[in-house]
């Protein structure tokens, strides 16, 4: 199944079950909301609720109790730039007031003068889940959906926390849809091809079997830590082709149009503009 959270002309949002070009809706306010119901793949797929009219796609999951970002994830990059491949995963936090939906406008902070993307494949959780086993972190996998980590590159690196340069508000386009393991090439641990674009050039390009840690992996190593939940959102990290790497070093510009793709999960195509009053 595809599922997405729309926005409807009377400024609310829907959960709906998407079917080509039918929005069908699931009678709930969001991806989120549907998630939380114990039975949430049957519902989904059961439900037939009337067409909806949306007037955009909000994130998927537009208020998740949790982001987790992983770093460093991708071989080739690591590699590429050096590096032993980590033994665990380097792991940071993204707040909600980061997310925009697939199409949105990205806001550019005027405080920062190096803001760059990282096209990820975003994991998204559909059971609780604590020290899950491998068929646990499975099971708990609801889908997948695209996510860009776009970061302030400036402020990332005025620590060595990098919080700071990754949770800017309004600047992370996530979506437009989830889409469940059943129709992906690999189940939970999808090989999909990752792409990345400004303006039409791409810029970056990988395949989702390079992830160092799979999303399984992922699943098992962050519930160790703390309760994975319905609606927990974890982005896998970027391959390499990021903006600050290049040289000379290349950022988002007001006007510049960032897209994302990956096979078999659609594309967002967001617009980068100045923040509005600054």
């Amino acid at each position: 199944m595809k599922l997405a959270t729309i926005r409807t002309a009377d400024g609310a949002t829907r959960a709906v079950r998407v079917e080509g070009e039918t929005l069908v809706d699931l009678g709930l306010a969001d991806v989120g909301e549907l998630l939380a119901q114990p039975d949430w793949a049957e519902y989904a797929a059961r439900t037939q609720g009337g067409a909806v009219a949306g007037v955009g796609y909000a994130p998927v999951v537009p208020r998740p109790g949790k982001i987790i970002c992983v770093g460093l994830n991708y071989r080739n990059h690591i590699l590429e730039m050096g590096r032993e491949l980590p033994r665990y995963p380097t792991l940071f936090a993204k707040y909600p007031e980061a997310l925009v939906g697939a199409y949105d406008e990205i806001q550019l902070p005027p405080e920062s003068e190096q803001v760059d993307w990282e096209a990820e494949l975003a994991i998204v959780i559909g059971r609780t889940v604590r020290r899950a086993t491998e068929a646990d972190a499975a099971e708990a996998i609801a889908g997948f959906a695209v996510l860009n980590d776009v970061t302030a590159r400036d402020w990332q690196y005025r620590s060595p926390m990098w919080l700071q340069g990754k949770t800017w508000e309004g600047s992370t386009p996530f979506g437009p849809y989830l889409v469940t393991p059943d129709e992906l090439p690999g189940g939970t641990r999808p090989s999909l091809t990752l792409t990345g674009s400004v303006d039409g050039e791409v810029v970056q390009r990988a395949d989702t079997s390079d992830l160092v840690f799979d999303p399984v992996a992922l699943v098992r190593y962050i519930s160790t830590i703390l309760t994975l939940s319905p609606g927990d959102v974890i982005a896998s990290g970027t391959p390499g082709g990021v903006g600050h790497a290049r040289k000379p070093a290349r950022y988002l510009a007001d006007g510049g149009v960032l897209t994302t793709e990956i096979t078999g999960l659609g594309r967002s195509e967001a617009k980068a503009a100045a923040e509005p009053g600054a």
